[in-house]
């Protein structure tokens, strides 16, 4: 079996891009991209340095720099695995607290974009309002001490000073996480850090610094042992870090670059002043569409996606609901038929080869149930229309959050706040109102009655009947 090596001159490369957060999705994704610009024989100025702000990113710099910062990246087509080695990253930076190495990195001229991947809940944003949170134990450490900032925000905020003071044009800040707004929501941390400690550094920032909106998709699973075997099947037993992932890849960008940009428009990146519904459709279609299939299958004890989509009643739900109460909000596309996108995103999840697992669409539900399924909920109600699959996916997610599946087998912690959920949820058995009070997550939805009404008997039903009885009752069976 054959490893696809860069073709170009690696030694020849020169950073251009330092990127914080080196999970697998980026190195499946704007690594991927780069490595193919790059193939072309273009944008060699435009290599990736790598970085990371928390304790365990030292664990990933490790491995990578053990194998010259290659990534291996085995795309999973159901027609035959193909296996590439990426070489678009040159450098990880240490990882340290402080982040004394990772500022002098973001202040050098050379470098002229900062990219992100640090996971939808690594915004501070204050769910309840949508907005920057101040108030973060975090966000107040690093304003305390801008000058030896614990977090990418607080970095990337000392290293735009250092290039002011310096008089260096400042880099633009390109967030690749799945956020609705997600340029705006960078710039409110970014800024609003900044004006914490320095208001006028931060009016310099809002007037002077860039951060372009992304739509970014591609299914990339974790890794583990079958992902390591793979990759031992390619030859590349040594690598205990190979990303595996789909072989279908979309990015949407802003083209709001002030200090230049690589050509990636030549190898499929797709540049947008209407990123917002490129975003929306994914968000609420694809990443909506995870949450819907999630729950069910995490309470029935199943391991994969693919096998969820092959559940006939987990499947029927996934299209009510998507059919009945989030497309008919999804606004217009330019040249995309929104159909034939959920069809395509029917077949991805179908794909077996991915073996992506429901536990992971079910991790993190308290950061990504207000960005991908809420505003769902909120337009079908706006509409005058109802959300009954919708408060059936809320009541899911609680039921999960309950800690055991239909069966009793124990769920391990899934959420950064499993603990307070877990003690809610068991609460919510008997008062199911308890749930909706989380107004980080409902926000005033927790007072609309009919909502309420409608969650509240589906959880009741989940505990009483179990998953594939309710799914049945919904679906009309």
């Amino acid at each position: 079996m054959t490893v696809q090596t860069p073709q170009y001159d690696r030694s020849a490369l020169t950073a251009g891009i330092v990127h914080i957060g080196l999970g697998n999705f980026h190195r499946a994704h704007m690594a991927v991209y780069l490595d193919d610009l790059f193939a072309l024989g273009e944008g060699h100025d435009w290599a990736i340095i790598g970085a990371g702000v928390r304790p365990g990113d030292a664990l990933m710099r490790d491995a990578l720099r053990a194998q010259d910062c290659l990534s291996t990246v085995i795309e999973l087509d159901p027609a035959g695995k193909t296996c590439r080695r990426v070489g678009s990253m040159i450098d990880f930076l240490p990882v340290e607290p402080g982040n004394a190495s990772l500022i002098a990195a973001m202040s050098r001229a050379e470098i002229r974009i900062v990219s992100l991947t640090v996971t939808e809940g690594g915004y501070f944003i204050n769910a309840a309002t949508g907005q920057f949170d101040p108030a973060a134990p975090e966000i107040r450490a690093d304003a305390a001490n801008p000058d030896v900032p614990e977090t990418a925000f607080g970095a990337i905020v000392k290293a735009l000073k250092n290039r002011r003071a310096a008089g260096i044009a400042p880099f633009t800040v390109m967030c690749c996480d799945n956020l609705p707004g997600n340029g705006h929501v960078t710039h409110a941390a970014v800024s609003g850090l900044a004006r914490l400690s320095d208001p006028e550094l931060a009016d310099w920032i809002d007037a002077h610094v860039a951060f372009p909106n992304a739509m970014v998709d591609r299914i990339t699973p974790a890794t583990g042992p079958r992902e390591r075997a793979m990759a031992a099947s390619f030859g590349l037993a040594d690598d205990p870090v190979p990303v595996t992932c789909e072989p279908f890849r979309q990015w949407v960008v802003e083209d709001n670059f002030p200090a230049g940009r690589p050509a990636l428009e030549k190898v499929g990146v797709t540049f947008s002043d209407q990123v917002h519904a490129y975003e929306m459709m994914k968000i609420r279609i694809l990443n909506g569409g995870h949450a819907i299939i999630a729950y069910p299958g995490g309470l029935m004890d199943i391991e994969y996606v693919h096998e969820a989509m092959a559940h006939p009643l987990i499947s029927a739900f996934l299209d009510k609901v998507e059919r009945e109460e989030v497309i008919p909000y999804v606004p217009p596309v330019p040249n995309t038929d929104i159909g034939a996108y959920y069809d395509l995103i029917r077949s991805r999840f179908s794909n077996p080869e991915v073996a992506d697992t429901e536990r992971r669409l079910c991790l993190d539900g308290s950061n990504r149930q207000p960005k991908f399924i809420i505003p769902s909920i909120r337009d079908a109600l706006a509409a005058g229309q109802s959300a009954r699959g919708l408060a059936l996916e809320s009541a899911l997610w609680c039921r999960y959050c309950a800690g055991t599946s239909d069966a009793g087998t124990p769920i391990a912690p899934n959420d950064p706040n499993w603990a307070a959920l877990t003690t809610l949820a068991q609460a919510a058995k008997a008062e199911p109102q308890l749930w909706l009070n989380q107004r980080t997550i409902y926000g005033d939805l927790a007072d609309h009655a009919g909502f309420a009404a409608e969650f509240a008997g589906w959880l009741n039903m989940l505990w009483a009947d179990g998953t594939a009885a309710t799914l049945r009752h919904y679906l009309g069976q």
